[in-house]
């Protein structure tokens, strides 16, 4: 299949804003670049577009991550920004598309201020609508990111890729060296020999409001009987990364410069959890199996013993830059569309203030439990991607089907398609679109608005706006 050209790359404002920031010349910064001020000039007004070698002398210049350069989080700004101006709110302004996009791209700043104080109002707006805002709490003060959204925006950041954890993951696999699905047995087995930690399974009653717990005096790691082989073997990599870690991860969480404690015990969480799946899923023999299995999940799956969503977030995270996997993107919604978790590894136009679109077949996976659904799906700026979508319920046993209330979409573009077994048999020259947007007010099809209509599952309360607004990294389920 004939692959799409590559876009031409135009970073005019970032180039400018990083020269400002560095304190130079445009003249200075052409001497360093090894190009003529006139070219630098185009170059920052978008007029040229950036080639490859100026990125590399760049980078070798200014001692800068190139990935930091990417027009990505522009892409992103220019999305987010389209989705908080679709409000009825802003209705009567008749603002053009193309006027939000030169904000998020002339003036990123700013275009993160108007989102940032959008989503606070949003936050707002559906706490009250719930009747969980006091009174007293109704004003404006203390807008600001909340932990879940800082942690969140950050780790998408490093495009869900922290080579420190992934090395460190691998060095503890290549120790434990478990068998074939047995990673719980040899990561208990190291527990109880080098940490002095028991590993004990607990009825439903003594956990009946979590899945595990750690107890410090007594040194016992608790999981609950409902979890599966999976979640149990994840509870137990998790405390292993705690265990063992405790100076990697203050040390990447420091780097990190969270704004204040609760977000960093956040970020701490989350780094642990990643770390957890690196050990259970080491990338080297992750990334290889995926590619021999063709990315088929259930093997991939029995292959390292772990749960379907597991895997999936596993695959946001394997940009290794000299072994790359297929750059998946995964979100995680409940029957009312809420969405609990989204990660990618690489950019694909998420909802920041919604739920996703419900032309996106991730919705029918709740009809079809236990299934595999597939669609070719194209957003508003043409980009199309092949998806798949399945239920996750997160206990095994009887209680399985009271849990099936979240469903796990996975994607890629369509130009990757061709590698993974849900695509064949499938014309990925010509396919079946379904045009979808990041939310219904975005993009302004009638279906959509009559489709979001309709209730999708049961009503919602505070505890499920809570869990919407968590990054809900890796749980131990």
């Amino acid at each position: 299949m004939a692959q799409a050209p590559e876009r031409k790359l135009f970073l005019g404002p970032r180039l400018r804003r990083l020269r400002r920031e560095l304190g130079l010349t445009q003249t200075r910064m052409a001497e360093d670049l090894g190009v003529s001020p006139s070219y630098l000039n185009h170059l920052e007004r978008n007029q040229r577009p950036v080639t490859a070698q100026v990125l590399l002398r760049l980078a070798e210049a200014y001692d800068i991550d190139i990935r930091s350069l990417s027009s990505d989080s522009e892409a992103a700004g220019a999305r987010d920004l389209g989705e908080v101006f679709a409000d009825p709110l802003f209705r009567d302004l008749g603002l053009a598309r193309h006027e939000v996009a030169e904000v998020a791209e002339n003036t990123p700043a700013v275009a993160d201020a108007i989102i940032r104080l959008y989503r606070a109002y949003a936050d707002r707006r559906r706490l009250a609508e719930l009747g969980a805002l006091p009174r007293a709490e109704e004003g404006a003060e203390g807008i600001s990111l909340t932990p879940s959204d800082w942690v969140r925006d950050y780790i998408q950041g490093q495009r869900n890729y922290f080579a420190e954890l992934d090395e460190a993951g691998e060095a503890a696999a290549a120790e434990l060296k478990p068998e074939a699905q047995g990673f719980a047995t040899a990561g208990r087995q190291r527990l109880a020999d080098r940490h002095g930690v028991q590993v004990r399974v607990a009825p439903r009653e003594v956990l009946p409001d979590s899945v595990r717990r750690y107890d410090h005096h007594r040194r016992r790691l608790l999981l609950s009987e409902l979890l599966g082989d999976a979640g149990r073997a994840f509870a137990i990599a998790y405390q292993l990364a705690l265990a063992e870690q405790e100076e990697l991860l203050a040390r990447l969480v420091e780097r990190a410069q969270a704004p204040d404690g609760p977000t960093r015990r956040l970020l701490k969480v989350s780094l642990a959890n990643y770390l957890a799946a690196a050990t259970m899923m080491p990338y080297e023999a992750f990334r290889e199996s995926c590619e021999q299995l063709a990315y088929d999940l259930e093997l991939i799956g029995a292959r390292f013993g772990a749960s379907f969503e597991q895997v999936c977030h596993r695959l946001t995270t394997l940009s290794r830059p000299t072994s790359r996997g297929v750059p998946f993107f995964m979100l995680r919604v409940d029957a009312a569309g809420n969405i609990s978790k989204r990660f990618a590894g690489a950019s694909f136009p998420f909802s920041r203030f919604g739920g996703s679109c419900p032309r996106w077949r991730v919705h029918e996976a709740f009809r079809t439990p236990g299934r595999v659904v597939t669609q070719v799906v194209e957003t508003p700026d043409g980009a199309r991607y092949f998806t798949l979508a399945r239920t996750a319920p997160r206990v095994t046993g009887p209680y399985a089907d009271e849990d099936a209330g979240l469903a796990i979409g996975l994607g890629c573009e369509l130009k990757y398609a061709q590698k993974l077994v849900y695509a064949r048999g499938l014309d990925l020259a010509n396919p079946a679109v379904t045009e979808i947007g990041p939310a219904c007010r975005v993009c302004e099809r009638p279906a959509c608005a009559q489709r979001a209509a309709e209730p999708l599952g049961r009503t919602l309360t505070v505890d499920d706006f809570t869990k919407s607004i968590s990054p809900y990294p890796f749980a131990a389920v």
